[in-house]
């Protein structure tokens, strides 16, 4: 006699609804969605979120979590993407009280919680540290002192996400380390010349007291870039796990 495994149930559609919203940079916004029957989360994963027209007509896309962990609360930040058919809603139109619905918790390699005791190196470009910041979030709220390093690629400083929160954690938060680094134009007073990332901007394995768990997030030549140079700098190919989107994501 043989059994077959029973299929899986698919993930239901919950309606949200958008609660607050604001504006990152010129072209990012951050919006806070009331999901009734949200389990909650693990920082670093996603959610799909759909629009459904007044035809009947939908579209989905997929967004990292910018929040810590919180049942019934989603916190998403999202980049304009020219032609989109999401990301232009989201940023330029979505007001409080207007209704979508999301998805998830999608995703169970990239994440991270505070029973993971390892020093953890963050490594970003571009809008790809909105999955980390759930995890700097989330350190934060479970009050951990993992040791953690942040290095976030941005083209200038007007294109970090979160700018004024990650200069506060990085001041008020014990064994937190946070870098900046910019590809095109930076402050008058940084030592670092503006480009793309390079082997001195990321740490060797042997820079903590442990190997760390690496998670990387970004465009995907970026990562690319990003991993072998970790790999060149030692750290084990096993630690390190990556995250990455292309022009249309």
């Amino acid at each position: 006699m043989t059994t077959t495994a029973p299929a899986p149930v698919p993930m239901p559609w919950r309606l949200a609804r958008v609660e607050d919203g604001w504006l990152e940079t010129r072209t990012a916004r951050t919006v806070v969605l009331d999901v009734p029957g949200w389990p909650g989360h693990d920082a670093g994963q996603h959610v799909d979120l759909r629009l459904t027209a007044a035809d009947g007509y939908t579209a989905t896309r997929t967004y990292s979590v910018a929040s810590a962990p919180e049942a019934g609360r989603l916190v998403l930040t999202v980049q304009l993407v020219g032609g989109g058919e999401v990301s232009p809603w989201v940023v330029e139109e979505a007001r409080a009280g207007d209704e979508l619905e999301v998805r998830g918790p999608i995703g169970g390699w990239f994440r991270w919680s505070a029973e993971m005791l390892q020093p953890v190196l963050l490594v970003s470009g571009g809008s790809g540290i909105v999955p980390l910041m759930a995890m700097l979030r989330e350190r934060s709220r479970t009050g951990t002192t993992t040791p953690f390093h942040l290095v976030h690629s941005a083209r200038t400083p007007d294109h970090v996400f979160y700018t004024n929160e990650l200069h506060a954690l990085a001041v008020s938060s014990p064994g937190l380390r946070v870098d900046r680094l910019y590809t095109r134009g930076g402050l008058p007073d940084d030592a670092r010349t503006p480009g793309r990332l390079r082997p001195e901007d990321l740490p060797a394995v042997d820079a903590f007291d442990a190997p760390p768990l690496v998670y990387c997030c970004g465009p995907s030549g970026f990562v690319e870039t990003a991993t072998r140079i970790l790999l060149d700098k030692g750290h084990d190919s096993g630690a390190v796990r990556t995250e990455r989107f292309g022009p249309s994501s």
